[in-house]
């Protein structure tokens, strides 16, 4: 048999490419590697104790439930514990809203496989997750990319791109905490964003995966509890709040779009582990997690503060980065003339082994190259600290 050429291949493949964190991150494990590329919740922090006596007792005679498949929607027990949180958070639902997914990646390729056909656009943040861009470009999709400030999504920007541009299909925002500058938007503008949402007919897209870590600050209404028309698909997931080999997320929607989702996700996979699905619902039935994300937020904060605290002792003049009230990064800004990919392959890895995330590839249109992005977490401290004097060291000398 001959070898597969790549005219055989369906044309959004083309669009599909390696993630440069999964590329870094290979290098991760290596000895004398000091990695602040991964958005990886610190291992410390899982409820290893708890889940182990949940998944004991599940995998018992007499329980073969856990093992067999379930509602392709989740299971209900799940979806019901879910729907009381987002309940909680201001966006009363019930069960029947409430999609679970594969964490919130799978929510991202839905949503983008029920709304984007291929010449449609997108318009995100500038820049944005690089994860969904990864799940969004298989629908072959155009992109508008909206700058940000300290108030995260500029609006008045916004509402120029939609005012200027067709076919704008869907508005993609991480709006608590944003990987990967780690700002946070208003609520002056997520109450905007809604209303020119409303008036262009477009579909907000809300990813909240960081959402419930907050070290200092307000707390936010989301999106979606602004929405009066049923247009915001809010997305959340468990992987840092609990632990994300869990690989599970939930998607809140008016009931078409739910079920719409629903069915492409039967497509997809059928269903989420029912295993897993019991072990989460075991935990949110029989342990606090409330109190459990509590107990982790004193430990990002002090991570959160160890980065900032040597960034500003060990990088040069000319340098900046933001301060997130929560999640885990920071978004470093060099000088435009530094190209931090060719400056990490030549220079930061050899030199120091240290890893970052080169910005490029979080910018969905216009890529700019001066930029990183920089994960505080699970970084030892003294690891931490070495490894921003070392990569500092190296900018001065290279800015000089």
């Amino acid at each position: 048999m001959g070898v597969i050429g790549m005219t055989s291949f369906a044309r959004r493949a083309e669009r599909v490419q390696p993630s440069a964190i999964r590329e870094f991150l290979a290098l991760a494990g290596q000895p004398g590697i000091t990695s602040f590329a991964g958005g990886y919740p610190d291992p410390t922090l899982f409820p290893m104790r708890e889940l182990h006596g949940i998944y004991d007792a599940l995998l018992t005679d007499g329980n073969a439930s856990a093992l067999q498949y379930t509602a392709s929607e989740g299971l209900p027990e799940l979806r019901a514990l879910v729907a009381a949180r987002l309940s909680a958070d201001g966006m009363p639902c019930t069960a029947d809203d409430v999609l679970i997914t594969q964490g919130g990646q799978q929510g991202l390729d839905l949503t983008a496989k029920l709304f984007v056909d291929a010449g449609d656009v997108i318009v995100t943040e500038r820049p944005t997750f690089l994860g969904a861009l990864i799940a969004f470009n298989p629908c072959e999709p155009d992109y508008r990319s909206v700058p940000m400030d300290d108030e995260g999504m500029d609006t008045d920007a916004l509402e120029q791109v939609l005012r200027t541009t067709d076919r704008v299909k869907l508005i993609y925002t991480v709006p608590d905490y944003q990987n990967p500058t780690g700002r946070t938007m208003s609520l002056a503008r997520r109450r905007r964003l809604v209303e020119l949402a409303q008036e262009f007919d477009v579909v907000v897209l809300e990813d909240t995966p960081y959402r419930e870590l907050r070290y200092e600050g307000e707390r936010l209404p989301t999106i979606k509890s602004l929405d009066t028309t049923g247009r915001v698909v809010h997305l959340g997931s468990f992987s840092k709040i609990l632990a994300p080999g869990l690989r599970l997320g939930w998607a809140l929607a008016t009931p078409e779009i739910r079920e719409k989702l629903a069915l492409l996700k039967l497509a997809a996979d059928t269903q989420n582990g029912t295993l897993n699905m019991r072990a989460a619902a075991a935990y949110l039935g029989g342990y606090d997690i409330e109190g459990h994300i509590a107990g982790m937020l004193p430990t990002y904060r002090h991570q959160r503060d160890l980065m900032l605290a040597s960034l500003q002792e060990h990088f040069p003049p000319g340098i900046t980065w933001t301060r997130a009230n929560g999640g885990l990064f920071t978004w470093v800004t060099f000088p435009a003339g530094l190209d931090m990919a060719a400056f990490q392959r030549d220079v930061l890895i050899p030199q120091a082994g240290v890893i970052v995330v080169p910005g490029t590839p979080f910018f969905a249109d216009r890529p700019e190259a001066n930029h990183a992005r920089m994960s505080f977490s699970g970084v030892p401290d003294e690891r931490l600290v070495d490894g921003v004097r070392r990569m500092g060291r190296l900018l001065s000398q290279a800015l000089t």
